[in-house]
């Protein structure tokens, strides 16, 4: 039997995918499921997020936006054309969609001014060393590994948890209405845009690192693929709890004209 992937069921179910794919998500649930239930996400939708909470986050998470072309980037120069299917399948993808990234840097700058954060401090790299652990993983993932390793941290992990707690801070709308209504589609963009399309992008991700590995890779490299995606969970709820503790003199987040 052939060892190479060629998915032919649901984009979406995960049993279109290989058993050690579907095993390296089932392991690292946990994991995940501890950043999808951190309390900052419920209390950004109901308006009770102190500000120097909301400031560090918007702050800190910006390294991984403005960043996000750039690992997309070193990612496909590991995509030679015309080679193996799977380089194949992953340069056209990062080609496609590392601009849709540039546009989503933008929109985060909006959403940054909309809850008060200045452009030109979210610019200047204000955000404290400690707030760049999930970066500079994702950067050592893109430069250093290898082309699945660096596409399932951050076009599967970081984007997969991305559109989902994106999901839980616009639901209901509740979110939204804290804006004024003039600055509320400016300031709801990159949110909206998350959680509604972006959510085919981590499968996409995942065939086309399950096309790069293969049906039957060795141990050692599934265990590795397995741990880049749990550090991806595990650094980005470290992220949170450092936004977290920066609420000593904060009031409520609220929603300002830019």
């Amino acid at each position: 039997m052939s060892d190479a992937f060629v998915r032919t069921g649901e984009l979406k179910d995960l049993r279109s995918y290989p058993q050690w794919a579907q095993a390296i998500i089932e392991d690292c649930a946990p994991a995940k499921r501890r950043v999808l239930e951190h309390p900052i996400w419920a209390m950004m939708r109901e308006g009770t997020l102190p500000d120097a909470a909301m400031r560090m986050f918007i702050l800190s998470a910006w390294q991984v936006i403005e960043q996000f072309p750039q690992y997309m980037a070193m990612s496909l120069l590991k995509a030679r054309y015309g080679t193996e299917r799977g380089p194949h399948l992953a340069r056209r993808w990062l080609v496609r969609n590392i601009r849709v990234e540039q546009n989503h840097a933008d929109y985060w700058l909006d959403w940054a001014e909309a809850v008060g954060v200045p452009r030109r401090d979210v610019l200047s790299n204000a955000a404290t060393p400690e707030s760049g652990i999930l970066a500079h993983w994702c950067w050592h993932a893109c430069d250093s590994d290898t082309l699945a390793a660096g596409m399932l941290t951050t076009n599967y992990a970081v984007e997969g948890i991305t559109g989902e707690w994106a999901v839980l801070v616009t639901r209901d709308d509740i979110y939204a209405y804290g804006f004024d209504a003039r600055i509320r589609p400016r300031a709801m963009r990159w949110l909206k845009l998350h959680a509604e399309y972006d959510d085919t992008h981590p499968w996409e991700a995942l065939e086309i690192v399950s096309t790069l590995v293969g049906r039957d890779p060795a141990p050692e490299t599934v265990d590795h693929l397995r741990q880049c995606v749990l550090n991806t969970y595990v650094y980005k709820y470290l992220a949170l709890q450092h936004c977290m503790q920066a609420t000593a003199s904060a009031g409520s987040v609220r929603a300002v004209a830019a």
